[in-house]
């Protein structure tokens, strides 16, 4: 496969995870009251499961990348 479109499709994965999760996250909390719509809670919520995709990407991408012999 193309590098560059190997590295596309890569991030483009990891964009769609961080969402799913966040936004299945945002939703239990906002079901239990724990804040609500357009608070510091919800941008905090996005952004540290935002971080925590962005250091699995990297740390994983070693294994995805890797040139093909």
């Amino acid at each position: 496969m193309n590098p560059t479109l190997k590295g596309v499709a890569y991030v483009s994965v990891w964009v769609m995870l961080w969402g799913t999760a966040s936004s299945l996250a945002d939703f239990v909390l906002l079901q239990r009251g724990i804040y609500e719509t357009g608070t510091t809670g919800q941008g905090i919520t996005f952004a540290a499961y935002g971080i925590a995709a962005v250091v699995l990407a990297v740390r994983l991408a070693g294994r995805f990348l890797k040139p093909e012999p």
